[in-house]
């Protein structure tokens, strides 16, 4: 633990910084940063990552921060950079990424004038943060920024905001810096052995892994819940990371963000143990609410808000989930002491067909460029080294890759609930940067890539050796999808309106080549998972452009609608 101390308050931030774990400040700096940069210069400690743009700075933290474990910090530049940068705010917020993020504020002395690009930062972070901060003396700065670490981390997560004016950190008064607080691991819930006994009396139980089991390091204990209780187990809708083993016989999928599907699959189950998940989140609507009526729901969470926000419970649950879950198992097998684990036979075996047929399908799509989708999906998650991070912003690719990854390591898969696109390509530098021990490859589709290309640049310049995936159809196939579940497809002789980025699809070597990126094209399903597998044997970035057929071109493919089970 520090001790208490005085310092000016730019050094008081960097010593706050440091002392917080923070060894990266992700940024793209302007005038009202320029203390921050002036005093980084004599900072052994703490190193500044460029970004050409907020939206990429905000990213790469956010990959950081979940890499790393801990709050990453972003320094942004007044209202319009905030602006930049609040895409990736909503991301981490709906995440739960922890992230302290500042801006400079325009100096105090002529703010009344409405210098160029002030604003009223505070007013326009709040939306998208747990909390912002508006500091006006230098000497609430340390506390401040103590309590804005303190605030991101404690659940639910989320990024938390502090406008600073460029005159405060030029001030060389010195202010006092209080210590780091250390707090106690979240406790278990209460009323576990009533929760287990509910579970142990189920005829067909099932489980929900939320985000909140990874994130929490709780998949083991979730794993021997499930199997004491032998439970089907669904990953949450649109899930950000791995919260259950992909390969395990009792894991049957992703649950599709459609209430209506949801409640499909969860009628064959009388009780439902859900955990550390969002409330279901869904996309599309539908009517009617995602639990089958008489089902029996216990949820538990580490977020108070959360059990029973949006659909009754018979127990909700609220402590560290992973705490919690280990008492859980526990009390689980007390209820019914001496007897046989439940036979499971029958649903391992409906789970294994599932799985079998999805695969006979990629593989009988197997061929040369445009690839089939699910094929492509398939062909890069088998050539994927053991130990990869597979950051995931690709839609419609992205949800047939859900269906054929069979990952099992914790914090193997890295997407964003929120849905403000851009965030693949500095979420996967971000990650690398993060955990330099594990390859990250990034599966990126053609509308997702531009919509952060960006972030190519920082690859190049710090040498990050990320796998960019670039599955290039040459239009936003998600609304085409959706376009034709809601009216019908349309005949081929009238176009879509505003769906096309193509033709000629974009070549994504030429934007590599721009930036100083290795390069090239997959040819073949054969060729992609040969490129995938040497990811972890690369030092430098590299774009792979593959050529994928349009929508209207491939076999329909249940899988991407969920229906794969």
């Amino acid at each position: 633990m520090s001790a208490e101390m005085s310092l000016s308050p730019i050094n008081a931030l960097l010593h706050v910084l440091s002392d917080e774990g923070v060894d990266r400040v992700f940024g793209n700096p302007g005038t009202t940063e320029l203390p921050i940069i002036h005093a980084l210069r004599g900072t052994a400690d703490i190193h500044y990552v460029l970004a050409l743009q907020e939206a990429s700075a905000v990213a790469m933290a956010d990959g950081y921060a979940r890499a790393t474990q801990r709050p990453a910090f972003v320094n942004l530049h007044v209202a319009a950079g905030l602006a930049n940068g609040m895409v990736g705010l909503l991301n981490a917020s709906r995440s739960r990424t922890p992230l302290v993020v500042t801006a400079g504020q325009q100096d105090r002395r002529h703010l009344a004038q409405d210098p160029m690009l002030s604003g009223d930062l505070v007013a326009m972070a709040r939306p998208v943060v747990k909390h912002a901060f508006d500091v006006q003396h230098a000497a609430d700065l340390p506390l401040l920024l103590r309590r804005a670490f303190a605030t991101a981390v404690r659940p639910p997560a989320g990024p938390v905001f502090l406008s600073l004016p460029m005159d405060l950190l030029a001030e060389t008064e010195p202010v006092q810096v209080p210590k780091r607080s250390l707090m106690a691991p979240a406790a278990a819930a209460g009323s576990l052995n009533e929760a287990a006994r509910l579970l142990a009396a189920a005829r067909a139980p099932a489980v929900v892994a939320g985000d909140g089991v990874g994130r929490d390091d709780a998949v083991a204990d979730l794993v021997a819940v499930a199997e004491a209780l032998g439970a089907v187990t669904y990953h949450q809708p649109m899930y950000d990371g791995i919260n259950f083993p992909g390969t395990h016989p009792l894991y049957a999928g992703m649950l599709p963000a459609r209430h209506a599907d949801i409640r499909r699959l969860l009628a064959d189950h009388d009780v439902v143990l859900i955990v550390g998940c969002r409330a279901f989140t869904p996309h599309h609507y539908t009517p009617g609410p995602p639990i089958p009526t008489g089902t029996v729901v216990v949820q538990l969470d580490s977020d108070p808000a959360e059990p029973g926000r949006n659909f009754p419970v018979a127990l909700g649950l609220v402590g560290g989930i992973r705490r919690s879950l280990r008492e859980l198992a526990q009390h689980v097998n007390a209820q019914r002491p001496g007897c046989d684990p439940p036979d499971t036979t029958a649903v391992r075996s409906r789970i294994a067909e599932a799985r079998a047929t999805t695969d006979r399908r990629a593989r009988d799509s197997y061929g040369k460029a445009p690839l089939d989708p699910l094929a492509a999906a398939h062909a890069l998650a088998n050539g994927l080294p053991a130990e990869t991070v597979v950051v995931e912003e690709a839609i419609t690719t992205g949800l047939r890759l859900r269906s054929v990854l069979r990952q099992d390591r914790p914090r193997s898969y890295v997407h964003t609930v929120g849905g403000g696109l851009g965030s693949g390509i500095g979420m996967a530098i971000g990650s690398r940067l993060g955990d330099p021990t594990r390859p990250v490859v990034a599966v990126l589709g053609d509308g997702c890539a531009m919509f952060g290309l960006q972030g190519l640049w920082s690859a190049a310049r710090y040498g990050v050796p990320v796998t960019f995936v670039v599955m290039n159809n040459g239009e936003y196939r998600t609304l085409k999808e959706t376009h034709d579940a809601m009216y019908g497809p349309a005949p081929d002789r009238i176009p879509y309106v505003g769906l096309d980025i193509g033709p000629p699809a974009l070549d994504f070597r030429r934007a590599a080549d721009f930036f100083g990126i290795d390069t090239l094209r997959a040819h073949s399903t054969d060729e992609l998972a040969a490129v995938v597998a040497e990811a972890d044997e690369r030092d430098r970035p590299l774009l792979v452009d593959v050529p994928l057929r349009a929508h209207g071109e491939d076999v329909p493919d249940p899988a991407a609608e969920g229906a794969d089970r």
